[in-house]
């Protein structure tokens, strides 16, 4: 995968820069291997965290460029330290002693070849808990297909159903295009979200969707797509937590929080349409 970014297409973007030899593609993003922290992390999803948390590497920078992602300082201006592979697989193989259920890799997308050489090296050393592919959906089949086999749970952000929105929001032109081939190629790998006896993630996928003020979203064109196109037994998170981070605040759209009107008009169309899993049943 490493060769992927001579003339790097690692993600949808296919910018063409020479990563390997130290230049900056359109994420930000050289050939070295940046965090931000790495940690069991009890905020996300019950079958992610169970008990003793997920264990959660924040890779910094992202293929993304939201305006209002509420957590700019990693994804935009980078804050993080640079680690070996060797590195972070040795802090895989921590987590994993620490008890953690999984190794969640937040924004990995930019960084996929260098987390498949740490992951080979953990392996042999023993690292056996799931492997989390926390992504913003903008993801290329062709990477993802190289990824068959590794992870075990794919958790992208289906952000919006319309290509101009995503382009305005997060300068991801023709995201909707991309999202969906994106996701039904997750499902083929790995299905619908499996669980242990203890309600543990064990393999699956587990859709993200946060609902955005003024339906900016298009939440219900993406909950027709995983309805129809998915599977009626996908787990979908429908996330309520939208406040106007970074430089939202400066589009009237963006500039405030989510109603209980927009969220629960969103939940209940989910109901209806059959979608069960992820979201309150009631």
């Amino acid at each position: 995968m490493r060769e992927m970014m001579k003339e790097c297409v690692i993600c949808p973007r296919e910018c063409g820069a020479k990563r390997i030899e130290g230049k900056y593609g359109v994420c930000r993003s050289t050939i070295e291997l940046v965090i931000s922290s790495a940690a069991p992390h009890y905020g996300e999803e019950s079958p992610l965290v169970g008990h003793r948390g997920s264990g959660t590497v924040f890779l910094t920078s992202c293929n993304l460029k939201c305006l209002f992602c509420q957590n700019y300082d990693i994804s935009h201006m980078r804050y993080g330290r640079r680690i070996t592979t060797g590195q972070l697989a040795e802090i895989m193989l921590g987590l994993q002693r620490g008890g953690c259920h999984n190794i969640n890799f937040v924004t990995p997308t930019h960084m996929t070849a260098q987390i498949v050489e740490a992951v080979a090296v953990a392996a042999e050393q023993g690292l056996s808990i799931p492997l989390v592919y926390n992504c913003g959906g903008y993801e290329s089949t062709r990477t993802l297909k190289l990824l068959e086999d590794v992870v075990d749970i794919y958790m992208p952000d289906i952000k919006y159903a319309d290509n101009e929105i995503a382009r305005r929001y997060s300068g991801a032109p023709s995201y909707w295009d991309v999202v969906r081939p994106a996701v039904l190629e997750m499902h083929r790998q790995v299905g619908d979200l499996s669980l242990d006896e203890r309600g543990i993630a064990r393999r699956g996928l587990l859709i993200r969707h946060l609902v955005l003020p003024n339906r900016l979203a298009g939440s219900r064109t993406v909950l027709d797509f995983i309805a129809r196109n998915v599977s009626l037994d996908a787990y979908v998170n429908i996330m309520d937590q939208y406040r106007p981070a970074y430089r939202a605040i400066r589009y009237s759209e963006l500039s405030r929080g989510i109603t209980a009107k927009e969220y629960n008009e969103t939940v209940e169309y989910a109901r209806r349409l059959g979608l069960h899993r992820g979201f309150p049943s009631n």
